[in-house]
């Protein structure tokens, strides 16, 4: 059986250990092998380090006897090879020699040797340090058998959990977005507008990740919940009531009154859903969203007139998408702005309604822009 990395179909207890034998002087050769053998051993010989690493290389051996004193290569020189390579550093190795000194022995352990043994050999101290030997290499076999076994268990779970998983989340995003188009449905004059929102919040996200202050904020998972969560910006008109909610012509103060409280609706809403169902980041992201798309950078907007970096970022970033696609889009107050004109707009609400930094990002990715609203156009309406 070969030393490097046990896979599991090759493991089996059984199996009859393999033994190489390295010594340039053919009697020694010839006793180890006629010593071992009879202990039910498979045993091949090398003449040299050199063939005995071709054959280490090529074959698969559970423990090397090595001599010290050989040409070519002497034992030390093949010995620290072996251990340097990780995938023969647990193979076992007794050396063997005629020099019985401690300073050689002391070599040999420190580049890893796990034996020492001097000629003539005696047959006990030989078979029980084979014995030895052989025995910690098939704990080693069986503990990494049981490892690679355990191993692979846990890789098929994973592999099982992340398919459920995501089988799991495509079924929530799919529900959110059913969602959010029945909430967007009350609306006749909302057209693609939900698939224009997940563009622009994408790229405007992409943007501003290129800024070292988001780096560590805006990361894939924040581009892919932002995303899917858009969508939930406006599910509070649910609760609108449709007087208000479908009026053609400007509404009244309370009417707008009415109209400013579908942010509070939406966020409670999801609220509920976050408490039943606790720890979904996309969920927490559809909060900040649905509550925060219609507050202003100068504390101006609603419901909780919240200024500057108190704005949860995701609701900056699609503030200027929703602003973007109302003025690009046909309603039954007025005809659609033209790129330009829009722009126009925002750039002069930078700093008062908008993130200036979002802005920036809104002008750098203008020409995506021109492109999503042209892919999603509201065929029924322009």
């Amino acid at each position: 059986m070969f030393m490097g990395e046990l896979h599991a179909r090759n493991f089996n207890q059984d199996a009859v250990s393999a033994v190489l034998v390295v010594d340039d002087n053919e009697m020694n050769r010839d006793m180890l092998v006629r010593r071992l053998t009879p202990l039910g051993y498979s045993v091949e010989i090398a003449c040299d380090g050199k063939q005995a690493l071709d054959m280490i290389y090529a074959g698969q051996f559970d423990l090397i006897l090595l001599d010290i004193m050989m040409p070519i290569m002497d034992g030390f020189e093949v010995l620290d090879i072996i251990k340097s390579n990780s995938q023969y550093k647990s193979l076992p190795i007794i050396m063997i020699t005629a020099l019985d000194d401690s300073s050689t022995a002391a070599r040999c352990i420190n580049l890893g040797a796990d034996d020492y043994l001097t000629k003539p050999f005696d047959p006990t101290l030989l078979k029980a340090c084979v014995g030895a030997c052989l025995e910690r290499k098939k704990l080693h076999d069986y503990e990494s058998y049981y490892r690679t076994q355990i191993e692979q268990h846990n890789s098929q779970l994973e592999q099982r959990v992340r398919s459920q998983v995501k089988e799991i989340t495509q079924a929530q995003l799919g529900a959110i977005f059913a969602m959010s188009k029945l909430a967007e449905s009350r609306d006749p004059e909302t057209g693609e507008h939900l698939e224009r929102m997940r563009e622009y919040c994408k790229i405007l996200s992409e943007n501003l990740s290129k800024l070292p202050k988001y780096h560590s904020v805006i990361d894939s998972a924040f581009i892919s919940d932002i995303y899917s969560a858009s969508p939930l910006h406006d599910i509070g008109k649910v609760g609108i009531d449709d007087s208000v909610l479908l009026k053609k012509g400007s509404l009244t103060e309370s009417e707008w009154d009415i109209m400013r409280t579908h942010p509070i609706i939406g966020a409670e809403t999801l609220r509920e859903v976050d408490r039943q169902h606790p720890g979904n980041t996309l969920i927490r992201m559809g909060i900040d969203i649905a509550e925060g798309h219609h507050e202003k950078w100068n504390g101006n907007g609603y419901p909780h007139k919240k200024k500057g970096i108190e704005i949860p970022l995701v609701a900056r970033i699609l503030a200027i998408g929703d602003v973007y696609d109302a003025l690009t889009s046909k309603r039954c107050y007025k005809e659609a702005f033209t790129h330009d004109k829009s722009r126009e707009i925002i750039i002069g609400d930078s700093g008062t309604h908008f993130d200036p930094e979002v802005v920036d990002a809104f002008l750098n990715t203008e020409p995506e822009f021109k492109k999503i609203r042209v892919f999603y156009q509201d065929s029924q309406l322009e």
